[in-house]
């Protein structure tokens, strides 16, 4: 299978200077790890400390992207975290300052696509593009416990919420309390235990593309089957990622 190049990011806490930057073309994650290691270890330890993280491509306004993620992830609790991510979206989108790469526009007609873009060691965070062919949507899911802030980069997407009444096992009784269109330029945050959704591309005609903060790498989640009468099966889905070039 292709492999991403990846670019490993050295950066100062607190400093204003660029990162060190170094392109790992085909290496593992587990390689980066060790190099940044390393290199932590050689870099001068003077005031200041260094942290690493993972950009798997470079493009146009991906550290203006960073510097306001790590920017909203100091606030003190997870509401106000999300607010700020949701701002900073937001912020950038209606900016155009930051251009994400080509790749995230070329749509799967038969999934839709999942391409992780930055992991943050320093803050756990994760930020992902999600690519929606016309017609393509998701299951009701969840996030596996973790917070999400989405914001819709190109085109529009409907996001279904739902409230959990009941559950039995396996089994979950969902009522559905919220259907939105979302325009390109906004963005909204799910918070657990207010997760449940569904997102859907409703053109029939114009893919669209959104960008997802997750409080952590997202691999897996909950997906719900539909059974009878708002009654729904709950399936563990393991998540993959499409290619980044």
């Amino acid at each position: 299978p292709k492999t991403a190049s990846r670019f490993l990011l050295i950066r100062k806490i607190g400093g204003q200077c660029p990162p060190y930057a170094f392109r790992m073309n085909g290496a593992p994650k587990e390689a980066c790890r060790i190099l940044a290691k390393a290199l932590l270890d050689w870099l001068p330890h003077s005031a200041t400390a260094y942290v690493y993280s993972m950009l798997a491509i470079e493009f146009p306004g991906s550290h203006e992207l960073i510097d306001a993620l790590d920017l909203a992830l100091e606030q003190p609790t997870t509401p106000d975290i999300t607010n700020a991510v949701r701002h900073a979206l937001c912020r950038l989108m209606q900016q155009g300052s930051v251009k994400l790469p080509p790749c995230v526009f070329e749509f799967n007609n038969e999934h839709y696509s999942r391409r992780e873009l930055y992991r943050s060691e320093k803050h756990g965070y994760s930020v992902t593009a999600m690519t929606w062919a016309p017609g393509q949507g998701t299951p009701i899911h969840d996030h596996h416990g973790m917070w999400c802030v989405e914001g819709v980069w190109h085109g529009a997407l409907e996001i279904t919420q739902y409230e959990l009444l009941e559950q039995s096992s396996d089994r979950f009784h969902f009522n559905s309390v919220s259907s939105i269109q979302a325009g390109t330029g906004s963005a909204g945050s799910l918070i657990p235990p207010h997760e449940y959704h569904a997102i859907r591309n409703p053109s029939s005609q114009s893919p669209a593309v959104s960008l997802h903060v997750y409080s952590a790498p997202m691999t897996c989640c909950s997906v719900f089957n539909p059974l009878e009468a708002a009654w729904y099966q709950r399936c563990e889905r393991k998540l993959s990622l499409d290619h980044v070039h």
